[in-house]
C-alpha cells in the first residue's frame, strides 16, 4: 500500500517541489497551505507522515503539531517540522510537542525523501509483518506492550509519542548500560540530527516527566550519556 504524505508549506513552489520529489519516490502526497487545512486533511485522512512548515499564515506550526499530538486519531502519526529558521529553539518547542525530525529551509529535496523514508522506516505505523512481535517488557511498574504500542506505569497508562516509545523501549532492552547521546540517535533515531545533545536530552526530560515517579530509573551519565536502572529494587552500582 502506497504511503501518503501530508505537506504543509504556504510557500507554493516549495509545496510544488517536495510533492514533485516525493511523487517520484513512490509516495502519494496530500497537500495543506493553512494550518486549518492541515489539521482537517490529517483528521480525515490519517497519513503516514506530515511535512509541517512552523511558519504558517494562520495558525503557528507548533500548534498546529500540539493539537496532531494531543488527539488520539493523530497522536501517532510521524511529524517532521520544516523550517526557514535555524534557532536551536525552534527546534527544541518541536520536539518537545512531539515531533520527530526536522529540516531547516533551504534544504535537499535527496535529503528531504531519506529523511522521510528512514522516519517511516522506524516508525511504528508499518505493515504487520514489520511490526514487533507479542514482546511484553516489564520492570518494576512499568510494561510495555509492543504489538499494542501501549504502555502502563502502575495504575497509569501515560500517552508517549513514537519516538518516546522507542526510546523508552530502547532504555529497558539495555538496562544497566550507559547509552551515549550519539548511540540514541542512531539506534532510536535513526538518522543524523545536527542538534545532537539537546535533541536527547529533551526527549528524555519529557519520557522522564511523562513516567512519573519511574522517571527515577533513568539515570544521567554526565558527559556520557544515560542509563536505565539495572534492576527495579536496587542501583547501577
Amino acid at each position: 500500500m502506497t504511503e501518503k504524505i501530508l505537506i504543509v508549506d504556504d510557500e507554493v513552489d516549495i509545496l510544488k517541489m517536495v510533492d514533485f520529489n516525493l511523487r517520484s519516490a513512490g509516495f502519494a502526497t496530500l497537500q495543506a497551505l493553512t494550518g486549518k487545512d492541515a489539521l482537517r486533511i490529517a483528521r480525515a485522512e490519517t497519513p503516514d507522515l506530515i511535512l509541517l512548515d512552523l511558519m504558517l499564515p494562520d495558525i503557528q506550526g507548533t500548534d498546529v503539531c500540539r493539537q496532531l499530538k494531543s488527539e488520539n486519531g493523530t497522536r501517532e502519526i510521524p511529524v517532521i517540522m520544516v523550517t526557514a529558521r535555524g534557532e536551536e529553539i525552534d527546534r527544541v518547542v518541536g520536539f518537545e510537542l512531539g515531533a520527530e525530525d526536522y529540516v531547516v529551509k533551504p534544504f535537499s529535496p535527496r535529503e528531504l525523501v531519506l529523511r522521510v523514508k528512514a522516519l517511516l522506516k522506524r516508525s511504528h505505523r508499518t505493515t504487520p509483518e514489520e511490526r514487533p512481535q507479542t514482546e511484553t517488557l516489564t520492570f518494576g511498574e512499568i510494561t510495555v506492550d509492543q504489538s499494542r504500542h501501549r504502555v502502563v506505569v502502575g495504575d497509569r497508562e501515560p500517552q508517549l509519542t513514537a519516538l518516546e516509545f522507542r526510546l523508552l523501549s530502547t532504555f529497558i532492552k539495555r538496562r544497566g548500560r550507559v547509552q551515549s547521546r550519539e548511540r540514541l540517535l542512531d539506534d532510536v533515531w535513526g538518522i543524523d540530527v545536527e542538534v545532537t545533545t539537546r535533541t536527547v536530552d529533551t526527549h528524555v526530560k519529557r519520557l522522564r516527566e511523562k513516567l512519573g515517579e519511574a522517571g527515577r530509573f533513568i539515570e544521567t551519565v554526565r558527559g556520557v550519556g544515560y542509563r536505565f536502572a539495572e534492576s527495579p529494587n536496587g542501583s547501577n552500582a
